[in-house]
Formats: structure tokens, C-alpha cells, sequence
């Protein structure tokens, strides 16, 4: 089946208790057993669940995985991944990651024993010369967040195959509808689909896909034992959601091209930021690898944070908010929302400077986005 058809018939469905076309919401905590060890199938939710299974297994055929995993947040599913590890083992990861990875990363799991090395991992030369004897995971973002930073992931996998590295990707700009990263060799797939498989801003919840049996199996252990999955409620908004994301990812990444190609000629813009223009510094490996460039759309104002503050406070149409790969367009400011748990240092180094501005654009008429954006910027 194509991805549209696999967007809203993959996984059990209809359900076969009663036929039902939308997925049941099995809002229970426990299940029956039919005899002394004897279940049909589950018997925990925090195990495993029926509506959970279907978002499961929707998710891992959209990205060509063996098995997925839904959790409660993206950060729930990234903190169950680097679980994966164990004191003395070294990550190296993109530097201008999610402020809420780094944050994850730098201060939380270095005081579990963990070492990590932040580089731009925009050629092969810098990824070796990250990797020490103990880098056991290469953690990569692409488009990343917020500087949409493409890496090359052929070149990321033949390196970590080289090293006996395990590669995990996080997928949430693309999407699998723009990018398969299993299919270039990554071990780990992971999203929060709070943003576009979402796509309303209704919940948090995230997802871990696997290219192995083996790994499905860790990932599976580390969910059970640690808690993380994702309820069955939660679950059956990011699944409703799913059936509607080839048509809204479409839509996102026509009204962000024509966006980003509108930024490039205003006057007070000095820098834009999007993977579908020919001056991104990585557009040649970005239309070799996806097959969209997604939906967000960051850029610098010329002047200091008072143009920024401005520019954000006349914004009527865009939200100023957190997250992104909603419907409605929001706009936000790196530096002291989604980053701000980076230090300055860090984030000065990374580029991502005080007047970046993110745009997370939505699927409403490109004309009133335009004229939005145009009048906050005469403002």
C-alpha cells in the first residue's frame, strides 16, 4: 500500500471485537486473564495496549521499521532511548539539537555517567573526529531544530557501521511522508508527535521506530520497566491525526516554501533558514534525501532583540508559542523559549543567535500568512 492508504488502514483495523472503522479507545488500565497465564493478548496498559498496538504498528509501517513504541512525550521517548547506554559510554549529537534533547543530554544523563561531544555534523571529516573509543551513539537531527540544518545520514551510517556505533535520528521536521531515514541505515527513529503526526496542538506524545528485532525487544523492556508509553486517550488523538498528514504535510511545505522565498527579499531579513532554498547551505543533499523540505521556516531580523520583540508582538495570525507542526501557524523565539536551556555560550557557537526568529508555518491561506508577516515587519 502507499503511504496515504498506510495513514489510515495499517493496524488492526476495523477492530475486530464489533467492526468499528475509528480505532476503540480501550481506556483501561487491566485486562482479564482467560486462565492462570492465560491473556488475549494484554494484560497491563502500561505494557501494552490495543489502541497503543494500532499507533504502534501505523507508525513503524509509515517509516519502514520493524516496531514502534508510542510514549507519553518526545522527551519520554528519547530519555527511554538513551536508556540504551550504560556510565562510561560516549553520544556525539548535532549542536543545534532541541534545546529539550541538550538539556536532556548535558544535564541530566552526564551525572548518570554519560559523555557527550556537540558538533555540526555537516561533513564526515568533523563526525570522525568526534568519535572516541567509547562512542557508542550517534544522535542526529535533520532538518534540525532551530537552524534546519541538513546532515548527509549515508555518509552518518557508513561512518557508524565502520565504528560499531549505533545511530538514532530524530524525525520529527521531516516526517516519514518527506523522509525514511531507515532506509539510509539509521538504527532508531524518533519523534515527538506532539508536532506533525499530531498536527492540532491537542497533545504531547512521542515515538521510538526500530530497524531490528533486537532493538525492539531493548526498547520494548525499557518502556515496560521504566513507564513511559503513551496513554490509550493520547494515543487515539496522535492516530486521528495521522490519517490527515500527507495532506497537511503537502500544504505546510508549499505555504513554507513560498514563505522562506518571500523572506529572502524583504529588506529588514538578513538571513533565512530553509532547506527548499538553493542558497541552504545543504539543499543539494536535502533534495537528495527527502522528498519535501517540511514546514518550518526560521530567520534573522537586522537590528537587536528590541526589532525581534516588536516584530513577535504584532504577529495576528501567527501564535507566539511553543512547538510546532500544528494546523495554525506559530511563530517563537529560539533564544528564550525552545533553547533557552542552552547557555549563551553554547548557543552562540551553534548559531543560534539572539535575533533568530523560528516559524512553524500552519496550513491556512499563504495570503493572510504573507500579510501577517509583512505588516509586523513594517511594524
Amino acid at each position: 500500500m502507499k503511504f496515504e492508504t498506510i495513514a489510515i488502514h495499517a493496524g488492526e483495523r476495523p477492530d475486530k471485537a464489533y467492526g468499528a472503522i475509528s480505532v476503540p479507545i480501550y481506556q483501561t488500565s487491566t485486562f482479564a486473564f482467560e486462565d492462570v497465564g492465560k491473556t488475549r493478548g494484554y494484560d497491563y496498559t502500561r505494557t501494552a495496549n490495543p489502541t497503543r498496538k494500532v499507533l504502534e504498528d501505523t507508525i513503524a509501517r509509515l517509516e519502514g521499521g520493524k516496531a514502534a513504541f508510542a510514549f507519553a512525550t518526545g522527551m519520554a521517548a528519547e530519555t527511554t532511548v538513551i536508556h540504551l547506554l550504560k556510565a562510561g559510554d560516549h553520544v556525539v549529537a548535532g549542536d543545534d539539537i532541541y534545546g529539550g534533547t541538550y538539556r536532556l543530554f548535558q544535564d541530566v544523563m552526564r551525572n548518570f555517567g554519560l559523555e557527550f561531544t556537540f558538533v555540526r555534523m555537516d561533513s564526515q571529516k568533523t563526525l570522525e573526529a568526534a568519535i572516541r573509543p567509547n562512542t557508542r551513539l550517534i544522535w542526529v537531527e535533520t532538518p534540525s531544530n532551530p537552524l534546519l540544518s541538513i546532515t548527509d545520514l549515508e555518509m552518518v551510517t557508513s561512518v557508524a557501521k565502520r565504528h560499531d556505533i549505533l545511530t538514532v535520528m530524530d524525525n520529527t521536521f521531516a516526517t516519514p511522508y518527506f523522509l525514511k531515514p531507515i532506509e539510509y541505515g539509521i538504527d532508531i527513529v524518533v519523534h515527538s508527535t506532539t508536532k506533525y503526526l499530531n498536527g492540532h496542538c491537542d497533545v504531547v506524545g512521542g515515538a521510538v521506530v526500530t530497524a531490528t528485532e533486537e532493538l525492539a525487544e531493548r526498547i520494548h523492556f525499557l518502556l515496560n520497566a521504566m513507564g513511559t508509553g503513551a496513554s490509550p486517550f493520547d494515543s487515539w488523538l496522535v492516530l486521528r491525526g495521522i490519517t490527515t498528514l500527507p495532506l497537511r504535510m503537502k500544504k505546510h511545505e508549499e505555504n513554507a516554501t513560498t514563505i522562506a522565498r518571500w523572506l529572502e527579499k524583504q529588506k529588514a531579513v538578513s538571513r533565512v533558514y530553509y532547506p527548499g532554498l538553493e542558497s541552504h547551505p545543504g539543499y543539494d543533499v536535502a533534495r537528495k534525501q527527502m522528498k519535501g523540505f517540511g514546514g518550518v521556516v526560521s530567520f534573522e531580523l537586522k537590528g537587536g532583540i528590541e526589532k525581534v520583540n516588536s516584530f513577535l508582538k504584532k504577529l495576528k495570525v501567527f501564535s507566539l508559542a511553543e512547538s510546532l507542526g500544528g494546523v495554525a501557524s506559530l511563530a517563537e523565539h529560539p533564544a528564550t523559549m525552545s533553547h533557552a536551556s542552552m547557555p549563551p555560550e553554547h548557543r552562540a557557537k551553534a548559531g543560534i543567535g539572539d535575533n533568530l526568529i523560528r516559524l512553524s508555518v500552519g496550513i491556512e491561506n499563504i495570503d493572510d500568512l504573507l500579510a501577517d508577516l509583512e505588516q509586523a515587519l513594517n511594524a
